[in-house]
Parts: structure tokens; sequence; C-alpha cells
């Protein structure tokens, strides 16, 4: 059976034996409290790790390796220059559509004052810890020159993934412009890594149906569909703003940018998006989003590797739209009203959040933050959203990795004659 029906069945599962549990016992019943304390959560956390672990070698070594396979700096600077451009131009519309979305419904004139002091206070203590961490954030000028690591080792064990993935792009450049018998050892080291980083991922992969079993399991046991209910109008709001870029904007992307079926397209990748829906996570979907681009699409592995481990970071549609929505929700809710060329400013911070914000489960929620306190939002009005942010985490995330094999498979085109499901 493949592994996605595997994943599918897991999830199904999961949400249903959590629905039955929530409906019948109760959240606060002592043995699903037990429950997912000491079996669901661990598994699940302990899947995560184990993928965390292996994210940084993969993709340190997928992008030197998907450089230096490059041959030149011309191919380098053509493939990034395409890479940028689509990023640039797909986000934005993503954070405009997102916009005049909420702008139209407003989701957040809706909400029941006494239910929002209710959902505020409950997620006061997480919401202050994200608010505080938000401080640290780099601003300006700093969070470009962060992308740059004083300490490679150091950026890596305090996962700054830009700063990795710079390190990554640089070695790979010196290894393109540096020819010798030496080098062509060091590369063929960490192709070995590479290698070594798939395989054990791919042990890893193995135990996801579980893990998404736990994930859904906890998720709906916890919370049921009350929750969803209760915000019913913002989620409404941004599923409907991820579905319209997932199958409108990328569909036409993939026709007449990139030259291929939207359908043979969906097809192929569906391992893809049901792990990313699953572990909310970009960096953990980028193994199978790898393998996914080699087996199933069949594109030039030096663009996909390039492409996808960039992307994996920096092409976070499905995260910048949130963003977008959120502060606009949040703003209407608290009565702020925004200006045109606020909106503006949130837009345009939101497409640079896409790019820097980590891809883990709820990276973004910082970055939300940080724009509320530029605009005059109480950043605090996080914690309205808490509840509901796993469920609309792994509806994002399986946005931002459709996008980046969306992004792959776009700049693929002319790069090579390799034959793959494009049409004629």
């Amino acid at each position: 059976m493949p592994l996605h029906w595997k994943m599918a069945i897991g999830f199904v599962a999961g949400l249903l034996l959590g629905l039955i549990a929530h409906s019948t016992a109760g959240a606060e019943a002592p043995w699903v409290q037990a429950l997912t304390t000491w079996v669901t959560q661990p598994v699940g956390t302990l899947f995560l790790r184990l993928i965390f672990m292996l994210v940084i070698p993969l993709l340190f070594s997928a992008l030197v390796v998907g450089v230096a396979e490059m041959g030149d700096i011309r191919a380098l600077g053509r493939i990034g220059w395409k890479t940028l451009a689509y990023t640039v131009v797909v986000s934005a519309i993503a954070v405009v559509l997102g916009l005049l979305l909420v702008n139209w419904l407003e989701p957040g004139a809706g909400v029941d004052p006494a239910l929002a002091q209710q959902l505020l206070a409950s997620g006061a203590e997480r919401a202050q810890a994200i608010v505080s961490g938000s401080g640290n954030q780099p601003r300006g000028l700093d969070m470009l020159l962060s992308i740059v690591p004083d300490n490679v080792v150091g950026a890596a064990a305090n996962n700054a993934i830009l700063g990795v993935m710079f390190f990554a792009l640089m070695l790979g450049v010196g290894l393109v412009l540096t020819r010798s018998p030496g080098t062509e050892v060091l590369l063929r080291g960490i192709e070995g890594l590479f290698e070594v980083s798939m395989t054990l991922i791919g042990l890893v992969i193995r135990l996801a149906p579980y893990a998404v079993f736990c994930f859904m399991f906890n998720l709906a046991a916890l919370f049921g569909w009350d929750l969803l209910a209760r915000l019913g109008a913002y989620v409404g709001v941004v599923v409907l703003a991820l579905s319209i870029h997932m199958f409108v904007v990328y569909s036409l992307a993939l026709k007449f940018v990139g030259g291929w079926s939207p359908w043979k397209f969906f097809v192929g990748v569906q391992e893809a998006m049901v792990m990313a829906f699953s572990t909310a996570s970009s960096n953990a979907t980028l193994p199978t989003a790898l393998q996914v681009a080699d087996e199933d699409l069949r594109l030039p592995r030096k663009v996909s590797r390039f492409v996808l481990t960039v992307g994996a970071t920096a092409n976070q549609n499905g995260t910048a739209l949130f963003e977008g929505v959120t502060v606009l929700f949040l703003a209407q809710f608290f009565g702020v009203d925004l200006s045109l060329a606020q909106q503006v400013t949130v837009m345009f911070v939101c497409i640079l959040g896409g790019i820097g914000t980590a891809g883990v489960p709820a990276g973004s929620l910082p970055v939300v933050a940080l724009i509320c306190g530029m605009v005059g939002v109480p950043p605090e009005g996080i914690g309205l959203i808490l509840g509901v942010d796993r469920f609309l985490d792994m509806c994002r995330t399986t946005l931002n990795v459709t996008g980046d094999l969306v992004a792959a498979t776009v700049v693929s085109r002319g790069e090579t004659d390799t034959p793959g499901l494009a049409e004629g």
C-alpha cells in the first residue's frame, strides 16, 4: 500500500477515534488526559524530533550538491533569479488575496465578546510567551544581516535555517569555482551525506502513519469541532483563501508558466501534500518533497534540490497569506481601523515574513505578533486563535509545500530536456 494511503488511514482513524473520545468522555476525562499526555503526544513529538534531527544535514547537503551540480555560476544565477521572482510574485498574490477576502467578509466583526474573552484567557500564558519571543526577532537591516552567520555551527545549533542555507550556498559556489581533486573528494563526501540522510529519513518516514494517527487523535480528543465552530468565520476565510490560491493560482501558474497539466501535477504530489498536512512542518516534509520531485514529477535534480531546499524556508505562500489574514482579523476584532498604507505595509512585511519564517509547527505566530505591534493591534490577541492554529498550520503548510513543488516545476522549464509529466 502506498505511504500516502497509510497516512490517510491513520489521519481518518485518529480523527474519528478522537472525536468519539471527545463526545463520549470529554477532553477533561482522566483517561483522555493520560492517553494524550503519556502516549499520543510523546509519539508525535518523537517522530518530529527524528525528522528535525536529520533536516539540517539533509538541507545542507542537498543545497550544496544542487548548486555544485549546476556546473557554472551563470546557471546558478539564472535558476536563482527565476526562483526569487516566482517567490515574490506568488507570495504577493497570496497576501493580496487574503487581504481582499478579509476586507470583504470581515470575520473579525462577528466574534462574540464573551467568547473572545474566554479564548483570550485560556491562551493568555502561551500568547504572552509568543509575544515576548517576537521581541527577539531581528528587524529591518538586522534581519538581512542575520542571514549571514558569524558561526555556522551555532546557526545550526540554534535552528537558524537561513544562516545554514547561506553557508551551504557559499560552499556550493566555492565548489563550482574551485575544481581540483580535493574538491571532488569533498563533493563526493557531501553527496554521501545526502544519500545517508535520505536513507535514514526513509526509515523514519515509515513511522509517519502512526504519528499522523497520534496528531489527529490529540487534536480531535482535546478540542473536538467546538473550537472550529466558535471561530468558524475566521477559519473559513483562511481555508477559503488557501484553497483559491492552491487550486486557482497554482493551476494557472502550472498551465501557462510551467506548461504542465495541473491534474497530473496534483496527482503526482499527493504524498507530499498528505505529509505536509499531517506534520504541519515544511522542513519535516522536505525529504518527501525531494523524493516526489525525483520519482513522480521527474524534475531535473539540480533544479529540484536547489528550489525545494531553499523553498522549505523561503517560499512559504501559505504562511504569508495566513499572517496577513490574521493581522487584519485581529484588527477588526479590536476595532483598529487600518489605513490603506498600513495594509500595504502589512502586505510587504508578510511577504518578508513568509521568506524568513521557520518551517516548523507554529513558526509564523511570533511574526504575526511582530506585525500586530507594528500597526497598533494588541499582539496578545493571538490568544484568540491559538486553539485553531494547529488545524490552520496543517492547511497552510500543505500550501507551502505544494507551492515549493510548483516553483520547482515552473523553474525547471527550459533547464533540461528531462522527460516528465508535462504536456507537450
